[in-house]
C-alpha cells in the first residue's frame, strides 16, 4: 500500500515580495515555520545539533528535553516503517557517509509532562552535507516537516490492511510479508524457521447445518484457542476461509513441533458452544521448516501446502513435509480418477474380520472392510483410498453399495452372527440415509438386529437435533449402533448418556503397547470398559496382535476382541467355508509379547563408516533400531551412521550380525512422523552443507551429498559391499 506522505515534496518556498524592499532571511525562515510549512536544523562536523528552528526547539524545551549539542541520531530516531511503504536506510549510515537525506521519516520521543511515559511525534527530514571552500566538512543543513497527524492515520490504515477483520489475527498479506522478510533475514544469519498450516476438518458441515453466522463464531473461537496455545512464541494468522497459519522463528526440532501440532489438533477438536448448540470439528496440520524444506516464501509455502494435503488424507493429524509428498500428491490425483472408475465397475470388494469373544473364542460378529485391488498398482490401502472417496463425494455411492452387499452376505450366515458396516459422517447426515438402511435390509432379508452401523464421533458436528432424530429412527428400525474409534479426539460423554449406542470400540491406539512398563493405556482401557458396563454397552478392543495384549484386554473386561491375534479379514467364500465346518471359532495365535512397532519397507538407504559410504537396503525400522542388508564382514559393536535420506543421519551401533544383514541400535530414538512412520528429530542443515562447498538449497530426496567427500577417500573399505536388490532382500527376508 503506497504511503502518501512518504512521497511528499519539499516545502513550497515563501511567497516573494514586490518592489517595496527585500525581506530579511531570518524573517523568511520564521514565516515558513509559523505557517507550518517547515522547520530547519543544522549539525556540526561531529553530528551534533547546533541549530533548530525556534518552534521546534521550544517543543523539546517545553517537554524538558534540550537537544542542542545532542547527536542528531539520538534526537531523530529511525521510524519503524509501515507495511507496504518500503524501507529506508538508517539515518546513522547516511550521516556517516555524508549522503543525501531525502524525505527520511524519524521518530521523536518526548517526555510526557507529569509522567514517566513518553509520547511520539514523527517528522520527515531532508538535508545535505555542507563543506567549506577549503573542503572541510562542516556538518548537515536541513529541513523538517511535522507529519504526526498524517502518520497516525496511515498507521491505522496500515494496521487494518494487515489484520483479519473476523478474527483479529494477522491476515494473509501480513503473514506473507512477515514470512518473506523473516526468511530473507534468517538466510543471511543462517537461522531456521518453522511454518505450520492448519485446515479445519468438517467446518463446511457447521456452515451448512448451522449457518454462516455460526461458522464465523466458530472461526473466532478457533482463533482464540490458537492464540492461547501460541502466546507470544510465533505469528498466528488466518489465511482465509477455514485455513490458519503459524510461523515459529528459530525452531527446527521436529519433536517439539510434533508435540505442538498434537496439542493444536487436540485443542481444536474439543466441542464448541455456539448459540446454545454444540459443534465439533477437527484439524489437520502441515509442517515445513526452512532452510530444510525451502529457502524462500514460495518454496516453503508450497512444501507446507503439500504436508497439509497429506495430513488431510487421514484428518485429525499432522504431517511433516518430505520430498516424497510431491509424488504422493500426484499419485492421489491419479487414484481419484481410477477410484471413480473402480466404483462404477464394482471393482471394490468386501472382506470380513471377525470380532471374537475372548472367553470362548466364538465369533460373534464380522466387520465389513473394503478392499481395492488396482489392476496396475496392486492392493491399495483403505487408509489411502477412503480419504480420496470422502474428498470426491464418492463415499456416498460407495457407502450405499457396501451397505447393500454386506447385508446380502450376512444373510447367508448363521442368525447368531452379526455384521458391522462403517458409515461415514457424510452418509449419516444425508436426509435419505434411514431409507437406504431400510431398503438394504428389505432387499437382503437380514434381520435389523443383526446389522451394526459403526459411526465415528464426527457425526456430531453441526445440528445435534437433526443427528438425534436420525439416531431415534435407526433405533426404532431395530439396528445396532456402534461408536467407533472411541477416545481419538472428539470424545465426549454428552452423546453417550442419550443411550444411542449399543457398543463402544476401544481404538487400537490404546491397545498397541499397553503392556509396556509405565504405559497408562491399561488404565484408560479399564475406564472405558467400566463406562460401557455402567451404560449397558458392549466393548470391543481393536488391533490386538500379541498374546500379552490379549491377556490384558481380557482381564480388563473387554467383551469382544478384534485383530490379527485371531484372524485377518476373510472374503465371503472363506467365511462360508469355515462356517460350513460347524460353529465358527477362532483360536488366538500370535507373538507372546508386544514388540515396539517395526515397519517393513525394503528401500535403499546409506551407511557411513569412517570415510566410506555403503549402499544398503533397509529391511525394517522402529524407533530404537533397524535391520539392514547388503554388507558382509561387519563385526558386532561397530559404530556406524545410518543415512535415511532427506538429511536424516542416525548414529547407530551394530548389535547383531549375520552373513549379509545387521541389526542396528540407535543412539537417539526416532520420533513419529504423524502418519505411522518414523523420522529423526533433527536433520543436517543446508547451511552446514553450504559451508562444505555444496550449493545452498533445500534438502532433496536423495542420500547425504557426499560426492566430493567420496572422491577424497583413501582408506581401504572394511566391509564387503554385496550386490543386493530390494526383491532379493524380500525373498531372503
Amino acid at each position: 500500500m503506497p504511503i502518501g506522505f512518504l512521497k511528499s515534496g519539499r516545502p513550497d518556498p515563501a511567497p516573494s515580495h514586490d518592489g517595496t524592499g527585500s525581506v530579511p532571511a531570518g524573517k523568511v525562515l520564521q514565516d515558513v515555520e509559523e505557517l507550518g510549512i517547515g522547520m530547519f536544523w543544522a549539525t556540526d562536523a561531529d553530528g551534533k545539533l547546533t541549530f533548530l528552528s525556534q518552534q521546534a526547539r521550544l517543543l523539546f524545551e517545553t517537554a524538558g528535553q534540550p537537544v542542542l549539542g545532542e547527536q542528531l541520531t539520538a534526537v531523530f530516531r529511525d521510524a519503524e516503517m509501515l507495511p507496504g511503504s518500503g524501507s529506508q536506510r538508517a539515518l546513522a549510515f547516511k550521516c556517516k557517509t555524508r549522503a543525501k537525506i531525502d524525505d527520511h521519516i524519524v521518530e521523536l520521543r518526548l517526555p510526557r509532562p507529569g509522567s514517566e511515559d513518553k509520547t511520539s511525534r514523527w517528522w520527515r527530514i531532508s538535508g545535505r552535507a555542507l563543506t567549506a571552500a577549503n573542503g572541510d566538512y562542516l556538518g548537515y543543513r536541513g529541513s523538517a516537516v511535522d507529519i504526526t497527524s498524517q502518520y497516525a492515520q496511515e498507521v491505522e490504515i496500515a494496521l487494518q490492511s494487515q489484520v483479519d477483520e473476523l478474527t483479529g489475527l494477522a491476515n494473509r498479506r501480513k503473514l506473507t510479508d512477515r514470512l518473506t522478510s523473516t526468511l530473507a533475514a534468517f538466510r543471511q544469519s543462517r537461522r531456521c524457521c518453522a511454518l505450520l498450516m492448519l485446515d479445519l476438518d468438517r467446518f463446511k458441515q457447521v456452515n451448512d447445518n448451522m449457518g454462516h453466522q455460526a461458522g464465523d463464531e466458530l472461526l473466532q473461537q478457533v482463533a482464540t484457542r490458537l492464540s492461547a496455545i501460541m502466546g507470544d512464541r510465533g505469528e498466528v494468522g488466518r489465511l482465509g476461509g477455514d485455513e490458519f497459519q503459524i510461523m515459529l522463528p528459530d525452531v527446527d526440532d521436529r519433536g517439539t513441533l510434533s508435540e505442538l501440532a498434537n496439542r493444536i489438533v487436540q485443542s481444536l477438536s474439543q466441542p464448541y458452544q455456539i448459540k446454545g448448540k454444540r459443534a465439533i470439528i477437527g484439524a489437520s496440520v502441515g509442517i515445513a521448516i526452512a532452510p530444510y524444506d525451502g529457502l524462500d516464501t514460495e518454496e516453503l509455502t508450497h512444501a507446507c501446502d503439500l504436508a497439509l494435503y497429506a495430513a488431510k488424507d487421514t484428518r485429525g493429524t499432522f504431517r511433516f513435509y518430505s520430498s516424497e509428498l510431491s509424488a504422493a500428491a500426484s499419485r492421489a490425483a491419479e487414484l481419484a480418477g481410477d477410484l471413480r472408475d473402480a466404483v462404477d465397475r464394482g471393482d471394490l470388494t468386501l472382506a470380513y474380520q471377525p470380532l471374537v469373544d475372548p472367553k470362548t473364542s466364538k465369533v460373534k460378529c464380522f466387520e465389513a472392510l473394503l478392499r481395492w485391488a488396482h489392476p496396475e498398482q496392486g492392493d491399495i490401502s483403505p487408509g489411502l483410498f477412503i480419504p480420496i472417496a470422502e474428498e470426491n463425494e464418492l463415499i456416498l455411492a460407495l457407502g450405499e453399495k457396501v451397505l447393500r452387499q454386506a447385508c446380502l452376505d450376512a444373510a447367508a450366515w448363521p442368525g447368531t452372527i452379526r455384521v458391522a458396516v462403517n458409515v461415514s459422517a457424510k452418509q449419516f447426515t444425508r436426509p435419505n440415509f434411514v431409507k437406504l438402511v431400510t431398503a438394504a435390509l428389505a432387499a437382503s432379508g437380514l434381520a435389523p438386529g443383526r446389522l451394526e452401523l459403526e459411526i465415528t464421533e464426527s457425526v456430531f458436528v453441526g445440528d445435534i437435533e437433526k443427528v438425534d432424530a436420525v439416531f431415534k429412527e435407526l433405533r426404532k428400525l431395530g439396528v445396532k449402533l456402534v461408536l467407533d474409534d472411541f477416545g481419538t479426539g472428539y470424545s465426549s460423554l454428552g452423546y453417550l448418556k442419550n443411550g444411542h449406542f449399543d457398543k463402544i470400540k476401544i481404538d487400537q491406539s490404546f491397545v498397541r503397547g499397553c503392556t509396556e512398563a509405565g504405559d497408562t493405556n491399561p488404565a484408560i482401557i479399564s475406564a472405558i470398559v467400566a463406562l460401557a458396563q455402567a451404560l449397558g454397552m458392549e466393548t470391543v478392543a481393536e488391533g490386538v496382535e500379541a498374546m500379552d495384549e490379549l491377556a490384558l484386554v481380557r482381564s480388563r473386561g473387554a467383551d469382544l476382541v478384534q485383530g490379527f491375534i485371531y484372524s485377518q479379514a476373510l472374503d465371503q467364500d472363506e467365511v462360508l467355508a469355515r462356517l460350513a465346518t460347524g460353529e465358527m471359532k477362532c483360536e488366538p495365535e500370535g507373538p507372546p509379547r508386544f514388540r515396539s512397532e517395526r515397519i517393513t519397507i525394503f528401500r535403499k538407504v546409506g551407511l557411513i563408516h569412517e570415510d566410506h559410504y555403503y549402499d544398503v537396503i533397509l529391511r525394517n525400522i522402529s524407533k530404537t533400531g533397524a535391520r539392514i542388508m547388503g554388507l558382509a564382514g561387519v563385526p558386532t559393536g561397530t559404530d556406524v551412521v545410518l543415512d535415511l535420506g532427506n538429511g536424516q543421519l542416525v548414529v547407530s551401533k551394530v548389535v547383531n550380525t549375520t552373513e549379509n544383514s545387521q541389526g542396528l541400535k540407535f543412539e537417539t530414538a526416532l520420533i513419529s512422523d504423524g502418519c505411522g512412520g518414523f523420522m529423526t528429530r533433527h536433520r543436517i542443515s543446508p547451511y552446514a552443507l553450504a559451508e562444505a562447498g555444496i550449493p545452498l538449497a533445500a534438502l532433496g530426496p536423495g542420500s547425504f551429498p557426499l560426492a566430493k567427500w567420496r572422491e577424497t577417500q583413501r582408506s581401504v573399505p572394511q566391509f564387503v559391499q554385496l550386490e543386493l536388490t530390494s526383491n532379493q532382500a524380500f525373498r531372503e527376508g
